[in-house]
């Protein structure tokens, strides 16, 4: 809930086809969010989504139950932060730690609630439901997938946290195998993301089960590509039939 200052530098890494990073969530805390940043957002004309991570279960709940009180639209969990509680395991790794976190924020807000995937499990499918059957409203995937990149000159990490967490063009099939799997055990909606930077990996998305696609790490090589996707997509819908991106959602035809 307080300001969190984030990991020490350096805590981006560049690699191939993607980047390492180990920010820790710097923020200034949910108080200066909710007197500063909000207002500004809600001046933008744009949906706000605020996402909330915490180290125990008391500070989940504080935080969302604090912006259920407030303009935000919706409200996205993160469950790959460590529980401190716990030994650092990550509360989304598990089912059950996935239901118990769930069903805590669920209780603390009534806001359209988002639980964005850690992909660091052994059965999306089953996290994906467990957070379905917990109140989830719709879940989004895939947080980034732990890595680690080495100096060879000097033999350390090149990140000061040693390992962190990949994001980019890299973890494309990754996400895309996940999002359909999940897609496959849920009837809630999916947003799709890791290593979108085209068209035709949001279509990619799409077609696996994602009602919604986000683009994060190619913002930093192109500011437009979210502007170049949309265009591509359309053109993509006119030139096969489709009068709607809902037309392809899930129309993946698999081998038998």
């Amino acid at each position: 809930m307080l300001e969190r200052m984030g990991n020490p530098p350096p805590r981006i890494a560049e690699t191939s086809s993607g980047i390492l990073n180990s920010v820790g969530l710097q923020n200034p805390g949910i108080d200066y969010f909710i007197e500063h940043n909000l207002p500004w957002l809600k001046e933008q004309n744009t949906v706000v989504i605020a996402n909330i991570a915490g180290g125990t279960h008391d500070e989940y709940y504080e935080i969302a139950r604090r912006l259920d009180a407030t303009d935000v639209d919706m409200i996205e969990l993160n469950i790959s932060c460590p529980n401190v509680h716990e030994g650092g395991i990550a509360f989304g790794t598990s089912c059950m730690g996935v239901e118990n976190i769930t069903k805590l924020v669920r209780r603390a807000t009534s806001k359209p609630l988002i639980v964005k995937l850690s992909p660091n499990v052994s059965d999306i499918g089953e996290i994906a439901a467990a957070a379905e059957a917990s109140g989830a409203d719709a879940i989004s995937l895939i947080n980034t997938i732990t890595g680690m990149k080495i100096d060879i000159k000097t033999r350390r990490p090149l990140l000061k946290n040693n390992t962190g967490g990949l994001s980019g063009p890299a973890v494309l099939p990754v996400a895309v195998r996940m999002v359909w799997q999940a897609a496959a055990r849920v009837s809630i909606p999916v947003i799709g993301m890791g290593g979108v930077a085209t068209w035709q990996d949001a279509v990619e998305m799409l077609l696996a089960g994602a009602c919604a696609v986000q683009v994060g790490t190619a913002n930093f090589t192109d500011a437009y590509a979210p502007l170049s996707i949309i265009g591509g997509l359309d053109n993509y819908l006119n030139e096969n039939g489709f009068k709607s991106v809902r037309e392809i959602v899930k129309k993946v035809e698999i081998w038998q």
